[in-house]
């Protein structure tokens, strides 16, 4: 794999561009790999990086239905945050923002990590004192968050109305190492990184079995023939249920639809993330000008990645009580996610009933920001049966109670 660089692209432009390699390769599927991922987003793509970066383990076949970053990972609003109340939450967090920070040069691709911070408004009295407790346990976590004054958030916030007629902004919890990256590039770059460690990623390859024997996992049957592998890794987001139902075996959880969409474009009004849970709204400037806003998702399970209206609308009507500017623009696209819901809004990073068989699923609203974490720590765990990063997160939690109740202490998930 050629390195990009300053010099490659003086190159390339004296030469018409006629000399770029394909990014990943496009090869056919062996009959055998040591290890194969179900789902080319980008919480797989990372789990086979780290794989092969960590482990030292490459004989490795990315499997993708559709086209490689086409579900989730290409659906997002790409906020980066790590200001989680529980400890198992905040840990893994904090290594994928961690890992974001990096992520251009180790990757040798451009993900427009851009560290511009996470406001979360408090617009009640019971916000307040939930984030100020979560900086008190942030500081204890070695996550650098702080509470800020309303006279603060208007400084970093222009456009904010800080008087709304139902829901005043009275302080935020701020994160300036927060931030996002852009969400295709992720996806391309572990895509590129594999590829160039020998790692075979294979689109339009639905998964149609699970081939087990004697309680362990033997391969895959898939749209382009039987594939056998000595261990399995299910990454598929909102289709999580369904994989497990091959291999014998149920989810705690339920697929829904979490809408988002973009404004037209217009000149730079914020260069902040702002999130307000009272509302349920969340909005960034993109690098194009577009006001990225997200919303909540269906309050019914579904399948869908167009998303509902009145969920759009709902979601405009509360950000332009505290944006009264937003008002005036135009919506440009809106788009659907189908994402897992646990009971805890947590995530699954887990052994299975299946011996040999690993799940990565359970992201709900806030995938996006956990995927160079959660392919670390599933990484790990399907290279050492064991990572401290996904300890809290296992199946066993559900039968025995030990739940990491974020939707509880923050009041949202995303």
């Amino acid at each position: 794999m050629k390195r990009y660089s300053a010099f490659a692209i003086a190159r390339e432009a004296a030469r018409h561009h006629l000399g770029w390699e394909r990014a990943w390769a496009s090869p056919e599927p062996k009959s055998h790999y040591d290890v194969v991922i179900v789902g080319a987003g980008g919480h797989g793509l990372a789990t086979a990086y780290y794989l092969g970066r960590n482990f030292g383990i490459t004989n490795v076949a990315v499997i993708e239905k559709g086209w490689l970053g086409g579900g989730n990972t290409g659906r997002n609003t790409t906020i980066i945050r790590s200001n989680y109340l529980q400890d198992a939450s905040a840990a893994i967090y904090e290594k994928a923002r961690s890992l974001y920070e990096t992520m251009s040069q180790d990757l040798n691709y451009n993900v427009m990590f851009s560290p511009r911070g996470v406001m979360m408004l408090a617009q009640t009295q019971h916000e307040v004192r939930g984030y100020q407790r979560t900086a008190h346990a942030n500081a204890l976590q070695g996550v650098a968050t702080e509470w800020i004054s309303p006279q603060r958030v208007k400084e970093l916030l222009p456009i904010i109305r800080l008087d709304g007629p139902r829901y005043p902004v009275l302080g935020a919890l701020w994160q300036a190492r927060g931030g996002t990256a852009r969400h295709d590039a992720v996806a391309w770059g572990y895509a590129r990184a594999c590829s160039a460690m020998g790692m075979h990623i294979i689109q339009q390859c639905e998964v149609t079995g699970i081939r087990q024997s004697d309680g362990h996992v033997t391969g895959v049957d898939t749209a382009k023939g039987a594939i056998s592998c000595n261990k399995l890794g299910l990454v598929v987001a909102g289709h999580s249920g369904v994989l497990a139902d091959m291999a014998g075996f149920r989810l705690p959880l339920e697929s829904v639809a979490l809408q988002a969409l973009v404004s037209e474009p217009i000149k730079p009004i914020m260069d902040v993330v702002v999130m307000a849970n009272t509302v349920h709204g969340y909005m960034s400037q993109s690098d194009k000008g577009e006001m990225v806003i997200g919303g909540g998702a269906d309050g019914f399970n579904n399948y869908t990645q167009r998303g509902s209206f009145h969920h759009i609308e709902e979601t405009v009507r509360a950000l332009i009580e505290t944006f009264p500017m937003i008002s005036r623009l135009k919506m440009l696209r809106q788009w659907g996610g189908i994402v897992d819901m646990t009971g805890d809004r947590s995530p699954i990073l887990s052994k299975t009933p299946l011996d040999g068989c690993f799940i990565n699923c359970g992201w709900g609203t806030g995938g996006f920001k956990a995927i160079p974490g959660s392919g670390w720590g599933m990484a790990e765990l399907m290279a050492k049966g064991h990572s401290p990063l996904t300890e809290a997160f296992g199946l066993d939690r559900f039968r025995e109670g030990r739940f990491v109740d974020e939707s509880v202490a923050a009041g949202v998930a995303h």
